[in-house]
């Protein structure tokens, strides 16, 4: 029997798209989008800071100063917010299940996408804990953010159920006995979760 449900961030509960942020920094640099992608994938910072190794002001003075960018932080915290867009999954269906089981959001993030996502984004209020990896010092697939959130929920691994887009990621939730799908549509979760006898009507 599940009693609590764990669900990512980015493409199961709301869009992104880095292509987005990509762009959106080519206008303010004096790079392409390609040398973009090369001067970041080249370096450290992301990881960093998405485990929490990082403070935001120094995250941006570092990308700043890689890629050339002559915006300030507040410009700067826009743009790199931008690879966000629609809600995948209905807020009905995530207050249901809200109301029915312990709620655990599991995410790859950092503190300036997180804080935006949280102001902008109305349906992360249903989730009763975070576990997130700018919080954890782990990102996934480490069994750290997946025991992590297992604890915020109070319960068993095997009372989880978990959805995330990325299959790696669902297959490392299973080592750990977590009931674990890789997302692929709202209506896909839905006959996953009705199998299960997981309801939120």
């Amino acid at each position: 029997m599940h009693r609590a449900i764990l669900m990512d961030l980015g493409k199961v509960l709301i869009h992104f798209d880095f292509s987005a942020g990509y762009m959106a920094l080519e206008k303010v640099c004096p790079y392409p989008v390609a040398e973009i992608r090369r001067r970041i994938a080249a370096t450290d910072l992301a990881m960093r800071f998405e485990t929490g190794l990082m403070e935001p002001l120094d995250f941006y003075a570092q990308l700043s100063a890689l890629l050339e960018l002559k915006v300030d932080y507040e410009r700067f915290c826009a743009i790199w917010n931008s690879i966000f867009s629609d809600v995948l999954i209905p807020d009905s269906m995530v207050e249901g299940l809200a109301r029915r089981y312990r709620l655990v959001l599991v995410s790859n993030t950092n503190q300036i996408h997180f804080e935006m996502v949280q102001q902008l984004y109305p349906v992360l209020r249903h989730f009763h804990e975070m576990a997130l990896s700018y919080r954890v010092k782990a990102m996934k697939p480490r069994s750290e953010i997946f025991l992590e959130a297992v604890r915020l929920a109070g319960c068993r691994a095997d009372e989880c159920f978990y959805a995330d887009d990325i299959p790696a990621f669902t297959e490392a939730a299973r080592k750990l006995n977590i009931d674990a799908v890789t997302f692929e549509s709202a209506a896909q979760l839905a006959k996953e979760m009705r199998v299960r006898g997981i309801a939120w009507e």
